[in-house]
Order: C-alpha cells, then sequence, then structure tokens
C-alpha cells in the first residue's frame, strides 16, 4: 500500500453492460427489481458523474481507459472472434504500464478482451498478475450450443497469467462457471489487496467484473432473492461484490489514500431476456443515442474529493487515464496523441469548477456517427435502435440533450441552432488532422 497522499492506491471497478438506469443511485434500483444499496452507498462517499461517456461497446471502451486514446486511433473498434487479430498493438502504451513504471504494482481481475494471444495479454501489458477471461462471456454458451464442437471454434477458458512467465488455461468457461466467476474474482482480488498491503506497496488494481454481461446468470446464493428473475438477481450479486471489494479496502486500513472507481464500459444490452435501460435516455450500445454513450461513473477518494456530490459536466472514458496518471504523479506518454484531459481538478471542486472537456467525436467502428458538444448533440448517421439505420443523413440530426428538453433524442432542431455547428466543426477539424498524422492500424477483421 501507499501511505504518500502523492502517491494514492488506484482500485479501478468496471461492470459489464450496465446501463445508466440500472442502480437506485442513478433512478433505478429496486425500481429495476433490485436495490443496490453498496454502491448507493458509494455515491454518497464521493462524487457521481450523470454526463460520464463511453465508446460503442466492450473493447472500444476498454482500449480507450487503458491508453488514453479513441479506438479510432487504436484499431480497436470493435469485438471480435476469438482466432482473429485483435487486442491492443505492441506501441501502444496502457495504463498499467505507466503505472508500472512509477513503481506501482498491478493487477487485473476480470474481463480483458484487448488481446488473447502472447504478447497481448494483461500481464504482457503492464499487469503483474492477471486472472479472468482474455474475451468475452457469451461464449459461455458455446459447450451447450446446437451443433459446436472445439473443432470448428475454440473452447472458452478462465485463464491466469504472471508478468514474465505467460498465460495458461486455468477451467474452461462454461454456463456453470459463468454463475462462479465473478465470486472467484473477488477472491482473487482480496488477496491480492491483502499481499500488497502486507508489503506496503503503491497498487493499481483493475477489476472488470463480468456482471451484467449476457447471459445473465446469478451465483446459485443469489439466484431467485430478488423475485425478479436471474436479470435482477444477477444486479443484487453485483452490488454484493462491489461491496466485498470496498469493505477489504476498508478494513485494510487504505481507504484514505485510496482512489476507488465504478463505472460501466458502455449502455445496456439490447437482447431480451438480458435486455437493461439507460434510464431517460435513449438507445443501448452499439448505438450514438445518448443510453449508448452515457453510463454510471462514481469517484472516491477521501479528503480530496467532496462527498455526496454529484454533476452534469462531461467527463470521457479517454480521461480517467490521464486523470489517474496525474493524480499519481505519473507520466503521461508524450510521442502521441493522447485524447485524455486531466480532470484532477473538476474531480477535487466539481461544485467550483468546469470540466475542461467540452465535447467529444464518437466513432462506431470506422464511421463518424455524432459529435457531442456540451449540451448538444449531432448525428451524422440515425440508428436510434440497433440494426435499425436510415444511413447517413444529408442534414444531420441536431438535438439538445438537457432533460427538460429532449434527452431521448426525439426533435431535430438544427435549422434554428445552425449556430452550434462552428464550434463542432471546429472540434471535428482538430481532431481529423490529428487523425492524419496519427493513422491507425487497419480492421482486424480485414487483416486475414
Amino acid at each position: 500500500m501507499s501511505s504518500d497522499p502523492n502517491r494514492p492506491n488506484i482500485v479501478l471497478v468496471l461492470a459489464d453492460n450496465l446501463g445508466w438506469g440500472e442502480l437506485g443511485c442513478y433512478g433505478g434500483g429496486i425500481l429495476r427489481g433490485a436495490a443496490t444499496p453498496r454502491i448507493d452507498e458509494l455515491a454518497t462517499e464521493g462524487l457521481l458523474l450523470h454526463n460520464f461517456s463511453v465508446e460503442s461497446d466492450c473493447v472500444p471502451t476498454r482500449s480507450a481507459l487503458m491508453t488514453g486514446r479513441h479506438p479510432i486511433r487504436t484499431g480497436c473498434r470493435q469485438s471480435v472472434p476469438a482466432g482473429f487479430p485483435q487486442g491492443l498493438t505492441e506501441w501502444e502504451e496502457t495504463l498499467a504500464e505507466c503505472l508500472k513504471e512509477n513503481d506501482y504494482a498491478t493487477a487485473h481481475h476480470g474481463k480483458w478482451h484487448l488481446g488473447d494471444i502472447p504478447g497481448r495479454y494483461p500481464s504482457d501489458r503492464g499487469f503483474d498478475t492477471w486472472f479472468g477471461i482474455p474475451r468475452t462471456s457469451d461464449e459461455t454458451q458455446f459447450t451447450s450450443a446446437i451443433g459446436y464442437t472445439p473443432k470448428v471454434a475454440e473452447l472458452p477458458y478462465i485463464m491466469k497469467g504472471t508478468a514474465g512467465q505467460g498465460s495458461e488455461n486455468v477451467c474452461i468457461y462454461d454456463l456453470d462457471k459463468r454463475r462462479l466467476i465473478d465470486e472467484m474474482l473477488v477472491e482473487q482480488t482480496k488477496d491480492w489487496l491483502t499481499k500488497r498491503v502486507e508489503e506496503q506497496e503503491a497498487f493499481f488494481l483493475y477489476h472488470p467484473l463480468v456482471h451484467l454481461h449476457f447471459p445473465t446468470l446469478p451465483h446459485k446464493d443469489f439466484a431467485g432473492t430478488t423475485g425478479q428473475g436471474e436479470f435482477a438477481d444477477s444486479m443484487a450479486e453485483m452490488d454484493y461484490r462491489l461491496g466485498q471489494i470496498i469493505d477489504h479496502v476498508d478494513n485494510l486500513g487504505v481507504r484514505e489514500n485510496t482512489i476507488f472507481i465504478f463505472a460501466s464500459d458502455n449502455g445496456p444490452e439490447f437482447r431480451p431476456p438480458y435486455r437493461g435501460t439507460a434510464g431517460p435516455w435513449s438507445g443501448t450500445y452499439h448505438t450514438a443515442m445518448e443510453g449508448s454513450l452515457r453510463v454510471p461513473f462514481i469517484i472516491r477518494w477521501p479528503g480530496r474529493i467532496p462527498a455526496s456530490t454529484t454533476s452534469n459536466q462531461i467527463v470521457h472514458v479517454t480521461d480517467i487515464f490521464t486523470t489517474i496518471l496525474s493524480m499519481t504523479g505519473s507520466r503521461v506518454p508524450s510521442d502521441r496523441p493522447i485524447d485524455g484531459v486531466d480532470q484532477t481538478r473538476f474531480f477535487e471542486k466539481p461544485t467550483e469548477i468546469k470540466s475542461p472537456r467540452t465535447g467529444f467525436l464518437f466513432y462506431i467502428k470506422e464511421e463518424l456517427r455524432a459529435i457531442k458538444w456540451k449540451d448538444w448533440k449531432l448525428h451524422y448517421i440515425w440508428e436510434p435502435k440497433v440494426n435499425k439505420s436510415s444511413g447517413r443523413l444529408e442534414s444531420p440530426y441536431l438535438f439538445n440533450t438537457v432533460r427538460v428538453r429532449d434527452p431521448k433524442e426525439e426533435t431535430d432542431i438544427l435549422a434554428y441552432n445552425t449556430w452550434v455547428l462552428q464550434p463542432m466543426m471546429k472540434l471535428k477539424g482538430e481532431f481529423d488532422k490529428s487523425l492524419k498524422n496519427d493513422p491507425a492500424p487497419p480492421d482486424p477483421l480485414k487483416q486475414l
């Protein structure tokens, strides 16, 4: 552990497919079939963001979090099946690598989804150790699917690895293990944190939960506990697992000098029966709607970030990379464009200081779908629901996303607010120029 306030410990917990409207502190909770008391309590201990934005799905967001760079730069634009080239190239510098350079102990317990071959596992990318899954949880359905055989599609595994020693399979990741994995991950985390405190090491723990990704199946101890089905039971388990990590950090006596972050990787699932909700916002992941962009985000840092505070200022997932490096006094890579901005001062004084970010461009794969600037949203391609696209718009749609005006993006007001195009086109021009000077790797699915 670290007791040096200039070298705080970091615990970063990322939920999978958790929509803005699921948690009690975001207007969901018991209204969604499962109370979330531990997450709600965490929100009262720090800063809750209403306008934290991510990328379109699992891989793009995780790459942005680990590099501070939009996936249009890194090539991590979409989820890719096993056996295809995927993940972060060797040239990218990860958050773990930058913190490791600053003598932080690092661990990854959970879902990686940024590389599934030697050289691209977490233990190859700055993490001392890792335990979890290299890709995603829908693969747990393989072994019970009609016609499946390992001869045509690789078996999924829970894996582990140590830096310098490679990674290895632990067990097959099937539907039974799907119900157990979040419990397994928490046990790994508790053991690792205990050792770091005993050895008095500054630490960075990245714990990407598996819940609530489909198939959304709860541990047997939570099955039937809500009376509202497996999705709600899984919500209850997710809340409990986060509470276990919080309690362990606090009981180890490192609460005061530990930055604790809880967020989601993207908006909610759109497929029944695992469909989630984004609350007042429209859309799910894989769209450019606010329900895809906005997700929960809570940060606690006792004595530095005020408790019981909320903000609607814009923060982007790339900012977390830059901000954590700033908070820990670590080096930010200077030999490449970094899209994340430092939010440290805003986080510390959210009622006095505005976020230094005014907006961002939103891509899905190679397509620029939308530009967000302050309370305004410009859509170039209209796809309010997944696979319901009307294609590229001759005249883009413009919405004001303030909740009392048009949170569901239903009324195009571009004709009456063409002035908004000026700051948006300036943002786009600067980004386009940067992309031209920093070309991305080719699409993985086009490399074979």
